[in-house]
């Protein structure tokens, strides 16, 4: 990058409404050779779920609010006014935090192309599909028309190269953890204290209330476990009243608990209660787990983990937790005994996560390897000239 001026860099991401992830943003923006503008919607529909923008980490960017058209749909949703964005910052790198069917990258693209900007997509699609019409063709131009990829897994880099993908390509999740603020409980497994077995073993679940997402499975693996314990249910989804019936019918109704999504500066709060939580995702043809970015969350609490060896589980495991086969309750049910009962485990186990989330998952290394990424980009062609043609909206 240019030492004398800063990199201008117009990152577009609906994902940077939560405010957790924003220290990503942070940490880029520390670089002095990056000036960094993000680009987010008021808002972000997910089903019946509604994220509202969190600014708890805005400090040395400018995190801007551009309108959304069709706000909910995931593959149709696109920027009205991006185009007037793009002509007043002037950048030299559109970076869209999108996958490339979308329609919003496929304009992304065109608009940066126009103005001469520089442009790269990020991704997490870890299986290899066929997409109809109009979406084939959105993927086919944001492959041929973008000057860089990045891939949140080994999964998801084999895909875009088997989709005929051979230029620059960078792997590297989407978002990291902040260390500091996913931290252990001063009272928990890695400051030496072990758990009060009187207030019972208490296990968490975070995320969509979804078939896939195997919650049903985690109650059938729970319904025989011995001693005392809890299992915490976070999040929403078109599951929920059946597994409530589910829990009630196999007798667990005053063992587990339903709870709603809560802000992502109160996570770890919720983290550090558990003593192990579980990710007990199962493939279907049309998805697999792309990350679990609740693992590295936990694991970053000092709270060891459980997942199945569903997508890229076992990956982001590592020897730091203990995966079972995806659909096998009887395993799981023995991998969460075996916490239960072997507390020196449960230790090393969370000292290990730790480590490894220490090691390959915090905000300030998915920074560095994305400004990486801008340099790289930057050396290997010439910046944005200031009286090239402006794009339109």
């Amino acid at each position: 990058m240019n030492e004398r001026k800063p990199t201008r860099v117009l990152m577009v991401s609906k994902a940077c409404l939560v405010g957790a992830y924003q220290r990503k943003l942070e940490e880029i923006a520390r670089y002095p050779d990056v000036d960094l503008m993000v680009v987010v919607p008021p808002s972000w529909r997910d089903g019946s779920r509604v994220t509202h923008l969190e600014r708890s980490h805005t400090e040395g960017y400018d995190l801007v609010v551009e309108p959304i058209l069709f706000n909910g749909s995931f593959h149709f949703h696109v920027y009205p006014q991006l185009g007037r964005r793009l002509r007043d910052f002037a950048p030299d790198i559109v970076h869209i935090d999108e996958e490339p069917y979308n329609l919003s990258t496929a304009h992304a693209l065109w608009l940066a192309k126009r103005s001469g900007s520089k442009a790269l997509w990020f991704s997490w699609q870890n299986l290899n599909r066929d997409y109809p019409f109009p979406f084939a063709l959105v993927e086919q131009y944001a492959l041929r028309n973008t000057d860089h990829a990045v891939a949140g897994s080994e999964g998801a880099a084999e895909v875009w190269r088997e989709k005929g993908y051979d230029g620059p390509l960078a792997i590297i999740p989407q978002f990291g953890v902040d260390p500091e603020i996913f931290s252990p409980s001063p009272t928990g497994l890695l400051a030496g204290i072990r758990r009060d077995p009187s207030r019972g073993f208490a296990m968490g679940y975070v995320g969509r209330l979804v078939p896939e997402k195997g919650v049903d499975l985690l109650l059938d693996a729970v319904a025989d476990l011995p001693g005392v314990w809890r299992l915490h249910l976070l999040g929403d989804g078109s599951e929920k009243e059946a597994l409530g019936a589910q829990s009630r019918r196999l007798g667990l109704a005053t063992n587990v608990s339903f709870q709603g999504w809560i802000p992502s500066v109160r996570m770890p709060s919720f983290y550090r209660q558990l003593d192990v939580l579980v990710l007990p995702s199962r493939s279907r043809p049309n998805w697999t787990e792309q990350f679990g970015r609740v693992l590295i969350e936990a694991m970053a609490c000092g709270v060891p983990v459980v997942g199945s060896d569903s997508g890229e589980i076992p990956h982001v495991v590592g020897d730091a937790g203990l995966i079972f086969p995806e659909d096998d309750a009887e395993a799981l049910r023995a991998c969460l005994i075996q916490l239960m009962r072997e507390p020196a485990t449960a230790m090393a186990l969370a000292q290990r996560g730790r480590e490894r989330v220490l090691a390959r998952f915090t905000q300030e290394s998915v920074a560095a390897r994305t400004v990486d990424v801008y340099r790289e980009i930057i050396r290997s062609g010439h910046v944005r000239e200031p009286n090239r043609r402006e794009p339109e909206q």
